[in-house]
């Protein structure tokens, strides 16, 4: 009946063109210009094809400004994933290759699609470099490749994840996020360790999610239970002071810690994994800490791609520099971001990109026909957290971890409380929104479908 509910309220829910010709810059036209005659200059090149550049860029074509080949999408993948549904997959719940699409079939016939990856940002003049060499023209730029997943942040990581022997995996991979489950089913006695790192991950929750679904998993088998005889104990060794971000969250997830009996281990960074031996490192100097394992889950560092940290694009972290509240760039007022690789400030979940997206193409549009941003972000994201098969705590906030939660604001309901109502929300209505709506520029999150 909730989801029913929201979902039918979900229905009712600067800077002048510029542009490079023969090699030199024409700016200040505050008109829309027809589409460049030159083949590999574009009015608006969207690096990335994943979940923010395909919003961002269906989104534009969806405005009706702009012609065929006008708008560029450049990646190199093969496969577009929908990752967030990599939690599900470990804990059972779906299939990965149910999971994917061939990037390509999800490219509307009036982009041009460069299935190539980027070798270097020069935004003096205007344009990118790919990696086979080809040079592109831009008018307007969105950067949005997402961030990598740097398995070998963790000495010994790749090597056990490729074991098909060892109870060692990770949701953060198409390659490994189904061996979590395998895994899960294998463990029938000793410790289990469950690892979030210090630093920038895709969906600050999603670590400890596979580990709720796991303890259920164990509970029902009859091989877990929160006293001392317990076949399996599990751990959650965490690079964070704390079980979560935003305080509210926080504090209900560590009772259920608590009340569950998972042991916590707080700013424990995962260094290193040797058989069945975990390393972590501790701050302040401290001396290392290391744990044997019978199941590991680990979760490595995330960063920015080398092409988007080693450019003129880059902060001091390697995001590209934006203003949080307009998605524009600090110095290239023509260069957009948003998504994972951008410097928004809050957590980089697909729930942030749907309330991202949107101010992104508003603003570039005013900044096209020389008018001043209007639009802001404040900061929205999302994490439904699974604790268990068949509930989930939906975690909604803004900049500052202030809560900005859309059920309690329909209804009064506290989204601390793990329900069965935002279960299904995670499993079957935000994958399936997710493929029929927001990669096509029609799903705005809490705001509904885009008309």
């Amino acid at each position: 009946m909730l989801l029913q509910r929201a979902t039918s309220a979900a229905c009712a829910a600067g800077r002048s063109l510029s542009r490079t010709v023969r090699g030199q810059q024409v700016r200040n036209l505050a008109t829309v210009l027809p589409a460049n005659p030159l083949a590999r200059d574009h009015r608006i090149v969207v690096v990335g094809g994943g979940s923010a550049g395909l919003a961002v860029s269906h989104q534009l074509l969806r405005s009706g400004k702009f012609s065929q080949n006008d708008i560029a999408i450049v990646d190199p993948a093969q496969w577009h994933h929908y990752q967030p549904g990599w939690t599900l997959v470990g804990g059972g719940l779906k299939n990965k290759e149910d999971l994917r699409e061939p990037l390509n079939s999800l490219v509307d016939p009036k982009f041009k699609f460069y299935n190539n990856g980027v070798g270097s940002f020069s935004p003096e003049e205007n344009t990118l470099t790919l990696d086979n060499g080809d040079k592109l023209g831009y008018q307007q730029l969105v950067v949005a490749p997402g961030i990598k997943v740097n398995f070998d942040s963790v000495k010994g990581l790749p090597e056990a994840l490729a074991d098909p022997k060892s109870l060692v995996s990770s949701i953060y991979g198409y390659d490994f996020c189904d061996k979590a489950f395998r895994s899960i089913q294998k463990l029938s006695s000793g410790a289990a360790l469950f690892t979030q790192p210090a630093g920038i991950v895709k969906c600050a929750g999603a670590p400890q999610k596979l580990m709720w679904l796991a303890l259920d998993y164990w509970k029902r088998a009859g091989l877990y239970n929160p006293g001392a005889e317990s076949p399996i104990k599990i751990s959650f060794a965490t690079g964070l002071p704390a079980m979560f971000g935003v305080p509210k969250y926080s504090a209900a997830l560590e009772q259920l810690r608590v009340e569950r009996g998972v042991e916590g281990l707080f700013q424990h960074d995962l260094v290193a994994v040797d058989g069945d031996v975990a390393t972590f490192a501790r701050p302040d100097g401290k001396d290392k800490v290391t744990r044997r394992f019978d199941f590991l889950h680990a979760v490595p560092k995330m960063g920015p791609h080398a092409f988007v940290k080693d450019s003129a694009l880059a902060d001091q972290a390697g995001y590209v520099d934006v203003d949080q509240a307009t998605t524009q760039h600090k110095k290239y007022p023509n260069v957009w971001s948003c998504g994972d690789a951008s410097s928004l400030p809050t957590s980089k979940t697909v729930a942030s990109i749907t309330s991202q997206a949107p101010v992104l193409v508003r603003n570039i549009l005013l900044s096209m026909q020389g008018k001043a941003s209007d639009a802001t972000y404040d900061g929205y994201t999302s994490c439904p957290l699974t604790t268990e098969y068949g509930k989930v705590l939906l975690a909604e906030f803004k900049y500052g971890g202030e809560p900005k939660e859309t059920f309690n604001s329909w209804f009064g309901i506290d989204q601390a409380v793990p329900r069965r109502a935002f279960y299904h929300l995670k499993k079957d209505f935000f994958p399936w929104v997710y493929s029929k709506y927001m990669v096509k520029g029609r799903w705005g999150g809490p705001k509904g479908w885009i008309r």
